[in-house]
């Protein structure tokens, strides 16, 4: 493990006796926390993209304010949904983020989980899916959106604009940024989609969950998904090292507080449907730090990936949160590999 960092789902609403969590105390807290994390030393924070619900939707301006906030800790997303997507007007925003955070920014992309609606994406504008989950679509749009960040002429200049000098051929989207690209993830829920990743050269984020259930564990699937996608990339003849993530439900217990919300929570493997499919979920993690560290040890997929996403429950507040990946930064982390880059 190279890296580590936090999946916030950043839910806001009612919170029960009478208390509420705002969208804007989601979005201000989801700063704090990462600043937080900068001076910890931690690697990277990274969103869920949800529309049509009480989650982060908008994801560039929360990245753009945590940029201005923060030095060198790696921001992302964990995954936009580009059903919902303009892909020119996505790499406009993201290869300005990308600029204003130096080179921190990890954009994981995908088709995207189930919303709480139906065909959301449509209501966006874009219709036509010949699928009934949209996967055309957002194939599509991706297509087009690495063509914007590689630079390619996209647009026939006018010559006759006073703005255009008289200059003829495509014009690229702008502004452009030279190492976007390879800092492009796509969110894999299947080892056909982490292989296509592969032959397309992009990072890979391996899912919270797999569309397979054959009956092994999940860290095992996921742990060949992963070959699957390396296998696939040296195939396609790519020149640089991909990037992967896994995210796990991890939580050290230090503390009272941390027994009462997190203690006898450790469960294994689920298995369930969703679109449809029959699907195995990872399970949550949670003891003393030293048990922790024996059981990822054990982890499959935490072992071949070089990043790992703690994902958070972000409506305890950023002093609960810091506590929780200070505690596995400390007390766990160092024992799976990893070195703080903070002095």
């Amino acid at each position: 493990m190279q890296r580590f960092g936090t999946l916030s789902f950043g839910h806001y609403g009612p919170l029960g006796g009478g208390r509420q969590l705002t969208a804007a105390d989601s979005l201000l807290q989801a700063v704090d926390l990462a600043q937080g994390m900068d001076e910890l030393g931690v690697d990277g924070v990274y969103f869920r993209v949800h529309h049509f619900a009480r989650q982060q939707s908008s994801p560039m301006p929360l990245l753009a304010a945590i940029a201005a906030r923060t030095e060198r800790i790696e921001m992302g997303t964990g995954v936009i949904d580009m059903r919902y997507e303009n892909p020119l007007y996505l790499a406009e925003e993201a290869a300005s983020v990308d600029l204003l955070s130096g080179g921190r920014l990890a954009l994981g992309v995908s088709r995207g989980s189930p919303e709480t609606v139906v065909r959301g994406y449509e209501a966006f504008g874009y219709t036509g899916s010949q699928d009934p989950r949209g996967a055309d679509i957002a194939r599509a749009h991706f297509d087009l959106f690495l063509r914007a960040i590689e630079g390619e002429g996209l647009a026939e200049r006018d010559p006759g604009s006073p703005f255009g000098a008289g200059a003829s051929g495509l014009q690229r989207i702008e502004p452009h940024s030279p190492g976007l690209r390879s800092r492009v993830w796509w969110g894999a829920g299947t080892r056909e989609t982490a292989e296509w990743a592969g032959r397309t050269g992009v990072n890979l984020m391996s899912s919270t969950l797999l569309t397979e259930a054959d009956g092994r564990p999940f860290d095992l699937l996921q742990a060949e998904q992963i070959d699957a996608f390396r296998a696939a990339w040296r195939s396609a003849g790519h020149e640089r090292e991909p990037r992967v993530s896994v995210s796990r439900s991890i939580f050290p217990i230090t503390t009272a507080e941390d027994a009462m919300y997190f203690g006898g929570r450790q469960d294994g493997d689920q298995i369930g449907i969703i679109d449809g499919m029959r699907s195995t979920f990872g399970k949550t993690y949670a003891a003393e730090p030293d048990v922790l560290v024996e059981q990822l040890k054990e982890d499959a997929a935490i072992a071949s990936a070089d990043t790992l996403m703690l994902t958070i429950p972000s409506q305890l507040g950023v002093e609960f949160n810091l506590r929780v990946v200070e505690s596995f930064a400390r007390y766990v982390a160092p024992a799976l590999g990893w070195v703080s880059t903070r002095a």
